[in-house]
């Protein structure tokens, strides 16, 4: 299963653009643009993976997620993943994840390095002595959802994970190219680098449909 490059999206997107509403015009250009940035990454895997969470927020952050704190980051990520593998007929999102990155997502997902609930707990923050249950119970859960199917509810667990990575990596909470977090940035940078330009693909194949107005507009 090979993976969608900068160049097969960029090509797509220069023959169908003009019929882009302008909302998903600029977000397609700007997520295309980061995966492309990533692609000249090389093996610089810290790297990759920010530019390629860049793409992710490109895509489908909404002007609502700035104006207020609720229903919050994780939410929107389930609406975004919910209404991709609705549009994924051919369900290419959940056999990326059941084919190919079956090793490394569970991998992920075993980690207590990227899950929340443990660095609250080791930071000193109340109600978190309970982050193993908790780490048992998500495992558990991540389980039922793989085997059943449920791509939207798969990818919140996934990006929740990739989420701890993004912001131990953006807050300077790691070192640099470091052997001691070197896995999971090595397999999140693989995972988002199939999954981005699919979920960018989908979104040029149902530009029609509302995918929200970028905070950040072109401003003259």
């Amino acid at each position: 299963m090979d993976g969608l490059s900068f160049k097969d999206l960029k090509d797509k997107q220069r023959a169908i653009r003009a019929d882009f509403p302008e909302t998903m015009g600029l977000r397609a250009h700007r997520a295309i643009s980061w995966i492309g940035r990533a692609e000249a990454c090389g093996e610089d895997d810290d790297a990759r993976f920010i530019f390629l969470w860049i793409a992710f927020n490109a895509a489908y952050a909404d002007e609502r997620e700035f104006q207020s704190i609720a229903p919050g980051e994780r939410a929107a990520f389930l609406d975004f993943f919910g209404r991709l593998a609705t549009l994924d007929g051919d369900k290419r999102i959940y056999k990326a994840i059941w084919q190919r990155f079956s090793g490394p997502v569970r991998v992920l997902l075993e980690n207590r390095y990227v899950f929340n609930p443990f660095w609250q707990h080791h930071n000193g923050i109340d109600g978190f002595d309970d982050w193993e249950e908790r780490f048992k119970a998500s495992s558990r859960a991540f389980g039922q959802a793989f085997q059943a199917g449920d791509t939207a509810r798969v990818l919140s667990f996934v990006f929740d994970r990739l989420y701890v990575l993004r912001n131990q990596l953006v807050h300077g909470g790691a070192t640099w190219n470091s052997g001691v977090n070197r896995a999971q940035v090595r397999d999140g940078a693989a995972i988002l680098a199939f999954l981005m330009p699919v979920f960018v693909d989908l979104m040029m194949d149902n530009s029609g449909e509302d995918w929200g107005k970028p905070f950040y507009p072109v401003v003259a």
